[in-house]
Order: structure tokens, then C-alpha cells, then sequence
């Protein structure tokens, strides 16, 4: 797995597709790996003539984990500031320390979750380096948009069993949280999902880093006086069953960009499962071109 040093921290990455073509940086979301965009998904978009590049964020999978403490959510809740190791805009530079590593210049941007929070902050503070933005599953941090879920919130918020003292109860930790944010409509696909879990957790699981990135997306605050400066194509896509950010909050982001595609797609949740690749890979494709 090639690694490169990016200010201080290294960032594991690999690609596809040819190395002179049309570069695609994908972005994956909190406290997941690169891992989460399957090879079946990256070299789909490939075969479109595009050089497509996945990531490690930092304090995730091969990339450097961050010796941080958990941020004071207690602080946060009342309206504080809490201390944050890194901020989304830091992971904002790592994705652009990794453009220039690699010698790419303007590259589209792909982002999921907080991926796609992440990718909205580099469209709109630097509109040179990108071709065209897709927003996953993301929001633009409006705080009058719908809560999440309540008990979505618990799983997430809430300790996750260490996986050094008792991997299984780890692992049924991860499948939960896994089923209650999936397509409601889809066979939830049990051994598929913990086999996910059982890598990421091999390649490199850090107990904090979750809460470390929450701590960053909620410190970033409201991104819509931002987002009004995209000037790069922008498609979002957001599931109809998302129970995490509701629909609203997929909505309230194309709403902000100026000429931004608001796709919904029926019956998605706060996931990327195969039966929507095509469907997501074709609209990706038909704004790349377009543009």
C-alpha cells in the first residue's frame, strides 16, 4: 500500500485507472477506511476513463492514528468549544497535501458522510483545484435541519466495546450501528458487513478516533455561507431513509451551492450498498462529462 507524508502525518492511499487520466479522489466518511469504496465501485469508475484515488483519512485504517484524548463532549453539548486535535479543515489539507504528492492538479471530488463535508470545504475554499464536487450523504451543518435519529445517536455517541478485550462484542457493536443505518428496503447482509468490520478493525482501528471526528465535523459549525462560494459542478445525493442526516440535510447542502443537482434516491439509507453503484456512478459520470 503506498504511503506518502503529507505536514507531519502520513496518508495510505491507492488507485485505478491510468495514471494520466482525469483524476477522482474519493473521500471516505467517519471513522471508516477507504476500504468502504469497494474495488467493484472504483474500478466501475475507472472504466469511465477516469484515474480514480481512495484514501486513508488520518486516525483511520493505514494512515497515521492520532495519540489524542477524547474531546470534552460534555462541553460541546452546552454550547462550548471544545479542544479538537484536528479539524475538518486539516483533513480538508491532508486530501490537497495528497493532490500535490501525487502532481495532480485539479482532480473531481467524491465524498461520503463526513467525506463529503470534507470535499465541500476544499470546492469552496479552493475552486482551482477541483473539477466538479459530488456530496454524498452529507450535510451542510445547518443547525435547523432535522436531528438525527435518537437512538442512531446513542450508537454512535455511546462507548463502542474495545475490541482488545472483547473482539465479538466489538463486532456486534459494528453490526448494529451497521443495520439501523442501512437501506431499510435491502437484505441486510450480515456475514458481508462483518467481514468489513473484522478487516477495517485488522488494517488499523484506533479506539478515539470516532470521537475525534465527530468532535471536528461539529466544531466546523454551519458550512452554508461557504458553500455559496462552490463554483465547480455539484451534485448531491442523498438517501430518502437516511436516518442519520434526513433527507432535508442533502436538500439544505445543493440549496447552498449555487446551481448545485439535488439527486434523492428512493429508499437509501446512511450507507453505499451495490444495488445503488450504478445508478450513483452513472450520475457521476453523465456531471463529469457535462461539465
Amino acid at each position: 500500500m503506498p504511503v506518502v507524508p503529507i505536514h507531519g502525518i502520513d496518508l495510505a492511499y491507492d488507485s485505478f485507472g491510468e495514471v494520466d487520466a482525469p483524476a477522482l479522489l474519493l473521500i471516505a466518511g467517519l471513522g471508516t477506511q477507504m476500504i468502504r469504496w469497494s474495488e467493484t465501485f472504483c474500478t466501475s469508475l475507472a472504466r469511465r476513463g477516469l484515474r480514480v484515488i481512495r484514501f486513508d483519512n488520518r486516525d483511520a485504517g493505514l494512515s497515521t492514528h492520532i495519540d489524542a484524548p477524547a474531546p470534552d463532549f460534555a462541553a460541546l453539548m452546552v454550547g462550548g468549544q471544545p479542544v479538537v486535535p484536528y479539524t475538518l479543515e486539516d483533513m480538508a489539507g491532508d486530501a490537497l497535501g495528497l493532490l500535490d504528492a501525487l502532481q495532480i492538479e485539479r482532480a473531481h471530488l467524491v465524498g461520503r458522510s463526513m467525506g463529503g463535508m470534507i470535499a465541500q470545504i476544499i470546492a469552496a475554499s479552493n475552486p482551482e483545484r477541483v473539477l466538479s464536487l459530488t456530496s454524498i450523504m452529507a450535510t451542510s451543518g445547518n443547525p435547523a435541519l432535522p436531528s438525527p435519529a435518537p437512538e442512531v445517536m446513542a450508537m454512535l455517541m455511546g462507548p463502542a466495546p474495545d475490541p482488545s478485550r472483547d473482539e465479538a462484542a466489538f463486532l456486534q457493536h459494528r453490526l448494529a450501528f451497521a443495520r439501523r443505518i442501512a437501506a431499510p428496503g435491502l437484505p441486510f447482509d450480515e456475514a458481508e458487513h462483518r467481514a468489513l468490520a473484522l478487516t477495517e478493525l485488522r488494517r488499523g482501528w484506533q479506539m478515539g478516533a470516532t470521537a475525534r471526528q465527530i468532535a471536528a465535523i461539529a466544531v466546523d459549525g454551519d458550512r452554508r455561507e461557504r458553500l455559496a462560494r462552490v463554483t465547480a459542478p455539484a451534485l448531491v445525493i442523498h438517501g430518502s431513509a437516511d436516518p442519520l442526516f434526513p433527507l432535508a440535510h442533502g436538500q439544505d447542502t445543493a440549496s447552498a451551492m449555487p446551481g448545485a443537482c439535488f439527486m434523492p434516491m428512493e429508499g437509501m439509507g446512511h450507507d453505499l450498498p451495490e444495488p445503488f453503484h450504478a445508478t450513483v456512478i452513472a450520475a457521476i459520470a453523465r456531471m463529469i462529462e457535462a461539465g
